[in-house]
Parts: structure tokens; C-alpha cells; sequence
């Protein structure tokens, strides 16, 4: 009789076994076209970038030497990072409070302003970008305002600069950094604000020690989000841009259509990617995003 039962437990643990296999199967049979996907559209692309920035006519690391000891080259790259960091700075500064507003109204009104910030994503990004260049030439709305205001004594330069760039970035990636923390805050439970004032807390300092800590992962994500889409902008710096505000992306654009030189074109590429990468490494130990997402889970 013990053999038996013996025997049964080990029959039972095969058929277990084996059917975890097939279980293990059939997702993977469910995730091929994804990854197939995935590999024809991404990896390859990105393993020929990676080819033809080591090749031309053969194989050679002159490319990457020229972006390093050319000044320009590491001038429009700190200008790129410089930027990117600036527009997330701002886009943080104006979409935190507004992702709170969102969060802590009635339903109806959260619902309506939702669809306002997501408003713009119906319309092209080249429509509204020529739309901010009405809006801040010498003799559009924003200088006239300010001109009849009396708060500046001529129309300011608000277009073909840095200010002109920061703008019109920031009001591209607003929603994506308000929808990002939002999601995070809706998640808060608000009884958890109301105990701490039942224990004495003011606002100030529930808001400091319970709900601030509390959305720290919508703020982690929708930094990153911001800062690494900032990296690759392209349309609205050079439309809004002057000469002194090209961006890495634009660089790329012109080796490809004007000097026809993928080789570099696909260097300058590779470097941004790299440096990109390391950005996220160093954002990743200092912010500790695993431990803010494990909290939130």
C-alpha cells in the first residue's frame, strides 16, 4: 500500500510538472508575435545603427573620436541635456499641483479636466507648435498682452531662442508629466490625510509626511518619462529654435538629409543612447525606483 501511494505521488507530481510546462508553452506561443514584433522593428534597427557607426568603408572608432574632440559636437549634447533637464524641472513645477487638483476634486470636475489636458494630444504636434509661434511672436497675443499690461516696455524676444524652445517643449510634455503623477495620486487613499489631521498634523505637514512620500513614484516616473522624451525632441527646437539651440536630435536629422553621412549620423545616435542609459543608471541609484514602485505596489 506505501508503494502505491508512493508510486501515485510521483505520478501526480509528472502530470503536475508537465502541465506547467505546456502552461509555460502557451504563453510563450501567446508573447512570440509581440517579440517577433519587437525584434524586426527595434532590435534590428538599433543593431544596424550600431553596425554603421562602427563602419563605413571599414571598421574604424573614427567617428566616435571626431564627436569627442569637436567641441561643437559635445557643446550641442550638454545643450541637449540642459535642456531636457530644464523643460522636466518646469513640466514637475506646474504638473504636480495640477495632477493634486485632479486627484483630490469631485469626480465630475476630475473627469472634465482630464479630458482638458488630454485635449491637446488630439491635434498635431507640428499644428500646435506653429500655433505657439503665433502666439509669442514680436506682435502676437503674449507680447501684446504684455506691452498693454505695462510689464515690458517693448515685445520681448520669445521665439527663435532658448526661451522659445523651453516653451513650447514644456507645453508638449505638460500632459504626459500630469497624467503620470496623477495616475500615482488617485491610487492614495484619503483617509490616510484625514488621520493625520485627527492626530494633530496641519495640511502642511500631512501633505509633507503622508501624501508627498506617498506620490514620490508618480514622481519618479513622470520625470524619467519627460526628461528622456526631451532628449530626442526634434520639431518643436527646430521650429522655435535659433541657430545656438540646435539639439542633438536636429544634428542627427541634418547628417542624415545634408551631408548623407549615416556613418556619423548613426554615432551621434549611439552616443545619445549610451549617455541615456548611464543618465538612467545614476537617476536609478539616486531616486532607488525599484523601492518607490515596490511601495506603491
Amino acid at each position: 500500500m506505501r508503494a502505491d501511494g508512493e508510486t501515485t505521488l510521483a505520478v501526480g507530481a509528472l502530470s503536475a510538472g508537465s502541465a506547467e510546462r505546456r502552461e509555460q508553452w502557451r504563453h510563450l506561443a501567446l508573447l512570440l508575435p509581440a517579440l517577433l514584433a519587437l525584434a524586426a522593428l527595434f532590435v534590428y534597427p538599433l543593431l544596424g545603427i550600431l553596425f554603421r557607426s562602427f563602419h563605413k568603408t571599414s571598421y574604424t572608432l573614427e567617428f566616435y573620436r571626431q564627436v569627442f574632440r569637436t567641441p561643437v559636437y559635445l557643446t550641442v549634447i550638454g545643450l541637449t541635456f540642459r535642456t531636457a533637464a530644464i523643460v522636466t524641472l518646469i513640466c514637475l513645477a506646474l504638473g504636480y499641483p495640477l495632477a493634486y487638483v485632479l486627484a483630490t476634486v469631485r469626480p465630475r470636475l476630475a473627469r472634465a479636466l482630464v479630458i482638458v489636458v488630454v485635449l491637446p494630444f488630439f491635434t498635431s504636434i507640428i499644428v500646435r507648435t506653429y500655433a505657439w509661434m503665433v502666439l509669442l511672436g514680436r506682435n502676437g497675443i503674449v507680447n501684446q498682452y504684455l506691452v498693454a499690461l505695462g510689464l515690458a516696455p517693448a515685445p520681448l524676444p520669445l521665439l527663435y531662442n532658448a526661451a522659445g524652445v523651453v516653451i513650447g517643449m514644456t507645453y508638449v510634455l505638460l500632459p504626459l508629466m500630469v497624467l503620470t503623477i496623477w495616475s500615482v495620486m488617485r491610487g492614495i487613499d484619503p483617509a490616510l490625510v484625514r488621520a493625520a489631521h485627527s492626530l494633530g498634523a496641519s495640511p502642511a505637514q500631512a501633505f509633507r509626511r503622508i501624501y508627498l512620500p506617498l506620490s514620490a513614484a508618480g514622481i519618479a516616473g513622470g520625470t524619467l518619462l519627460v526628461f528622456l522624451l526631451s532628449l530626442g525632441f526634434f520639431i518643436t527646437p527646430a521650429l522655435m529654435g535659433g541657430p545656438s539651440d540646435v539639439m542633438i536630435a536636429m544634428l542627427i536629422e541634418r547628417e542624415v538629409e545634408f551631408t548623407l553621412n549615416w556613418s556619423f549620423a548613426s554615432t551621434l545616435a549611439v552616443v545619445l543612447l549610451v549617455l541615456t542609459l548611464a543618465g538612467f543608471v545614476v537617476y536609478n541609484r539616486l531616486v532607488r525606483l525599484e523601492r518607490l514602485f515596490e511601495g506603491r505596489s
